[in-house]
């Protein structure tokens, strides 16, 4: 346990010596010997100072924990270990001596959820973690726009973890507790005895997930990388009948879970799976995964991708769900665990995207492949997708025959 003394702990967490030397006098903290404090104590001074801020007396506080309500000595278990306090470095230090626009270290303590720091102030000890590899990106030649997206992106995404986590957490450990009939304090003090004991195997799940999903897009770049490398070499690439991948999302679906809530969120996913799978299966095809208000599925045969399309939009407007609308490509795609990648994926992903509410939209190379089917096709003509090099030629799919010189029946 660190043996800090009064002013360390003024200086880590951020408040006056002679607050610190306030909450020895309420009770709050109570040094060991030679005066000294633990890491817990930095932590008890900055939460107990935020509460303060919050609008809560201090004094009540103290007499809370003074007759036994109120505790804050779970803030010594391991659990609360990770939470570091601050540095003896302030932002303008680190710009001079790294090198890092100030602006640049303001995203920094961005990703961590705090307000924007001044020049003057310090550095937390957790933030230099985060310094250290903008400083590596930036002395390679990353452009600060791309760092500060990706803090962004990590602060966002941790941000969510964090808030379902704790939700879940208080409704499995905390409600439960208190309603066996323990005190505020007694709660206090269990739930943090099975947090800490929770903490470690969670962030290694949450460690071993985020290296899932970097595979996982490793592989889909490397996948496309190989393809661009064949055609560039003249090599080929194509497949004589390549199987088909279709994206199928739900227009207006985020709205309409933001205005009828959760529930409603739950049950529009589940009677779309009802659907797709139901259907995709029909046309000797799969359902691959599921993409909360959307859906990737894989054909062997472009004509019968097209085919189920068509019906998953029908059969969405006629179950009442939100509009339909569908991307196609057909091309070769790379299998693993249960997952297609490739640069045909991403195509008819942004096919989808491009695609307007009740719109089975597909690629040229799906119009070649499904000849001899009762099948009309309408040429929209070149369009750029986002992410894709160059125009892709999109075509509109039917089932009747359509009069006019665009209509191409196959």
């Amino acid at each position: 346990m660190d043996e800090l003394s009064r002013l360390e702990v003024a200086s880590k967490a951020g408040v006056p010596l002679e607050y610190v030397e306030r909450l020895v006098e309420l009770g709050f903290m109570t040094p060991g010997v030679g005066d000294t404090f633990s890491s817990g104590d930095v932590l008890r001074a900055r939460w107990i100072r935020s509460l303060e801020r919050a609008g809560l007396p201090l004094e009540g506080m103290a007499d809370a924990v003074r007759v036994g309500a109120l505790s804050f000595s779970y803030l010594d278990l391991s659990a609360f270990d990770r939470f570091a306090g601050l540095s003896a470095t302030t932002f303008r230090q680190v710009s001079d001596e790294r090198g890092i626009p100030l602006d640049l270290l303001s995203v920094v303590r961005e990703a961590f959820g705090s307000p924007e720091p001044k020049a003057q102030d310090y550095v937390r000890e957790e933030e230099l973690a985060v310094i250290d590899a903008v400083e590596f990106q930036l002395s390679k030649g990353f452009r600060s726009i791309m760092i500060e997206r990706w803090l962004r992106v990590y602060g966002d995404s941790f941000r969510r973890i964090a808030e379902t986590e704790t939700d879940a957490y208080q409704s499995e450990v905390v409600v439960p507790l208190l309603e066996t009939g323990m005190s505020e304090r007694e709660m206090l003090d269990v739930q943090a005895h099975l947090g800490s004991e929770m903490a470690p195997l969670v962030e290694r799940a949450l460690l071993a997930i985020y290296h899932g999903r970097q595979e996982y897009t490793w592989t889909r770049t490397w996948v496309e990388t190989v393809e661009g490398a064949l055609e560039k070499a003249g090599l080929p690439s194509r497949m004589h009948s390549p199987p088909a991948v279709s994206f199928l999302d739900l227009t207006g679906y985020t709205q309409l879970t933001e205005e009828r809530g959760d529930d409603a969120a739950a049950d529009l996913t589940a009677r779309l799976r009802a659907v797709v799978r139901q259907i995709s299966i029909q046309h000797e095809g799969e359902s691959v995964k599921f993409l909360g208000d959307g859906v990737m599925c894989y054909f062997p045969k472009p004509a019968r991708s097209v085919e189920a399309a068509l019906d998953m939009v029908e059969r969405a407007a006629n179950e009442s769900l939100p509009p339909a609308r569908v991307g196609i490509h057909a091309g070769p795609v790379v299998f693993q665990e249960g997952d297609y990648f490739g640069r045909t994926v991403n195509i008819a992903a942004r096919i989808a995207d491009y695609s307007r509410p009740g719109e089975v939209l597909v690629s040229r190379e799906v119009v070649e492949s499904a000849s001899g089917n009762s099948l009309t096709f309408n040429e929209i003509g070149p369009v750029a997708l986002k992410g894709v090099a160059g125009p892709i030629d999109l075509f509109r799919a039917h089932r009747e025959n359509l009069a006019g010189s665009e209509a191409i029946d196959t």
